[in-house]
């Protein structure tokens, strides 16, 4: 003859215990997740400003290879036009973290991107991060 034994555990589903861990654990990924994306908007912008900044420093340096004479504090976005790399007919567009569009300041040498004020725009605050600014 069998006994059935009973231990007082059941086999049978989760506990709530159980239950509240595994939410825990999903929202928890859900929100790493949700702050990584959001990072990783903010390093494409930067990605995209620094090739920007790459393209109008050569097209600069270019210009300046041509006309050795001309002073950097006298170059134009319109001069450097027609030494872009990727042959565009305007200056590559670059905005912000915030979406508002930026500018070039080609008369230093390597440019800068500046805000509608016309202070230099950098939110790393580092010359060599090689993500907002050209670098020396």
């Amino acid at each position: 003859m069998r006994k059935n034994v009973h231990n007082g555990l059941s086999s049978r589903g989760v506990t709530l215990v159980e239950l509240t861990v595994v939410i825990f654990v999903i929202l928890s990924i859900m929100g790493a997740t949700m702050y990584f994306a959001g990072n990783i908007g903010e390093w494409n912008k930067g990605k995209k400003a620094s090739s920007a900044l790459r393209e109008v420093f050569v097209a600069q340096r270019s210009y300046l290879a041509d006309n050795p004479r001309q002073e950097v504090t006298l170059i134009s976005g319109r001069d450097l036009i027609q030494y872009l790399p990727s042959g565009g007919s305007v200056l590559p567009g670059v905005e912000d973290l915030n979406g508002n569009t930026l500018s070039f300041d080609v008369t230093k040498s390597p440019p800068v991107l500046t805000e509608s004020s016309g202070l230099v725009y950098d939110p790393s605050g580092s010359s060599t991060d090689s993500l907002w600014d050209v670098g020396e």
